[in-house]
């Protein structure tokens, strides 16, 4: 039986490699992806927005249009998928290019932290927000950043190379960036707020960057 989970595509920068769709339920992109799923041939479930970034609307594909400008496409189609019983949902191209849209992208995943289960790949790794007790697997030699949203109380980590315990963190004041994983296993806990969690691939040299794919 297929998993209970969403491929979503945003607008951003477009995934180098992409994951087994199969493991998938549905695909969907929101209108200024869909390119990207054409020349790629992936036909998705639906798609959706404002269609101002798309002038070729495809006749063979679900199409809704969410023409309501107080929100954004990502919150919009976030809209959709709830209202159909999706609510673990993997993003991609929610970063890159315009970075606005980016903090915007981080934005809109706390104002859906209580109903959905977002994830965020990217061509150097992948995020989430977390629960107040997390556990990441595989996760050895890889960098971990902790981003406080505003602020996040009373952090535990064990499996990095410089741990924290029952320290905040406060983005106006201190951020915990550029950490490593010195276990394939990390445990994460906090008391209150709101913490992203950033994984990326394991550092390489300049050189090797561009070869870097997302890990599934």
């Amino acid at each position: 039986m297929k998993p209970t989970k969403v491929f979503l595509l945003l607008n951003g920068e477009a995934p180098k490699e992409l994951p087994n769709l199969s493991n998938y339920s549905i695909i969907c992109a929101t209108d200024g992806a869909y390119q990207f799923l054409k020349e790629n041939k992936i036909t998705p479930y639906f798609i959706s927005g404002d269609f101002d970034s798309l002038t070729d609307i495809p006749k063979h594909i679900k199409v809704i249009s969410t023409p309501n400008q107080d929100f954004t496409d990502f919150d919009k189609i976030l809209q959709i998928l709830f209202d159909k019983g999706f609510y673990t949902i993997d993003v991609f191209g929610a970063s890159g290019k315009e970075q606005d849209h980016f903090l915007g992208n981080l934005h809109t995943a706390l104002q859906w932290k209580e109903k959905l289960k977002l994830t965020f790949f990217d061509n150097y790794g992948y995020y989430f927000l977390a629960e107040t007790t997390t556990k990441i697997d595989d996760c050895l030699d890889k960098t971990v950043s902790l981003f406080p949203f505003p602020t996040a109380t009373n952090i535990t980590t064990k499996g990095l190379q410089y741990p924290l315990n029952n320290e905040d963190l406060d983005f106006s004041k201190r951020i915990g960036t550029r950490n490593k994983a010195i276990e394939n296993n990390v445990n994460i806990t906090f008391n209150s707020g709101d913490l992203f969690i950033f994984i990326n691939n394991k550092d390489i040299n300049n050189e090797q960057k561009n070869k870097i794919t997302v890990g599934f």
